[in-house]
């Protein structure tokens, strides 16, 4: 009996030994790798944004210059995002907001867009969708050049009314057969220029670092 024991203890020691160890080195991998992950990420982001926002329209750290975007109905956030602001020589250039289109055929569709000082769409993308493939894959720019449809758009030039695909009486194409999703993307970039102008001040407010956001 005390051998059963014995033996019981001295495996729930070497489990927990190993235990220990297996944490230990998961723990080193997350620290040592931490940083490379935290590059690669603002890398991608810095990408996307690029695609959006010309290089001749900014020229400070755009992935560090942010500001916290609290939820909000216009732009179909449930959580706060953060939006990124480009500078020139020190001016509001633009800044990038993230939105979401909750009436999509299949679900949310998550866009991220550019909007210039002045109101007006410097580009629009779409992150992630759940649409019909072949019918609401057309949104993405690989597949399509409709997203390119919104550049130099703004609230200046279209008013409500225009907003909205041909179909509905607006101004923006759409694929026959396939109204819901480009109706639910042009909604939500609409909404978001909305936002953009009940928050402009705020948006191009001071800095938020990565180290005040930590803190």
């Amino acid at each position: 009996m005390k051998r059963i024991v014995r033996s019981s203890l001295q495996t729930a020691v070497n489990l927990g030994f190993f235990a220990v160890i297996g944490t230990a080195i998961l723990a080193s991998v997350f620290f040592l790798t931490r940083d490379a992950i935290v590059k690669s990420e603002e890398a991608e982001k810095l990408k996307l944004i690029q695609q959006i926002v010309p290089s001749a329209l900014f020229d400070n750290d755009v992935i560090q210059d942010t500001v916290l975007v609290a939820d909000d109905p216009l732009l179909g956030n449930g959580d706060s995002t953060l939006a990124y602001r480009a500078r020139l020589k020190g001016q509001d250039s633009a800044v990038v907001l993230e939105a979401i289109a909750p009436d999509g055929y299949s679900g949310k569709i998550r866009l991220i867009l550019a909007v210039r000082a002045n109101g007006e769409l410097a580009g629009v993308r779409v992150v992630a969708h759940k649409e019909t493939p072949g019918l609401g894959d057309y949104i993405e720019l690989p597949k399509s050049p409709w997203i390119k449809g919104f550049d130099g758009k703004s609230r200046e030039t279209y008013t409500d009314a225009d907003w909205k695909v041909k179909k509905d009486g607006g101004k923006f194409e759409y694929m026959a057969g396939a109204t819901i999703t480009p109706r639910a993307v042009v909604k939500a970039v609409n909404k978001a220029l909305v936002y953009f102008w009940q928050n402009r001040e705020k948006l191009f407010a001071a800095s938020t670092s990565k180290t005040e956001e930590k803190q």
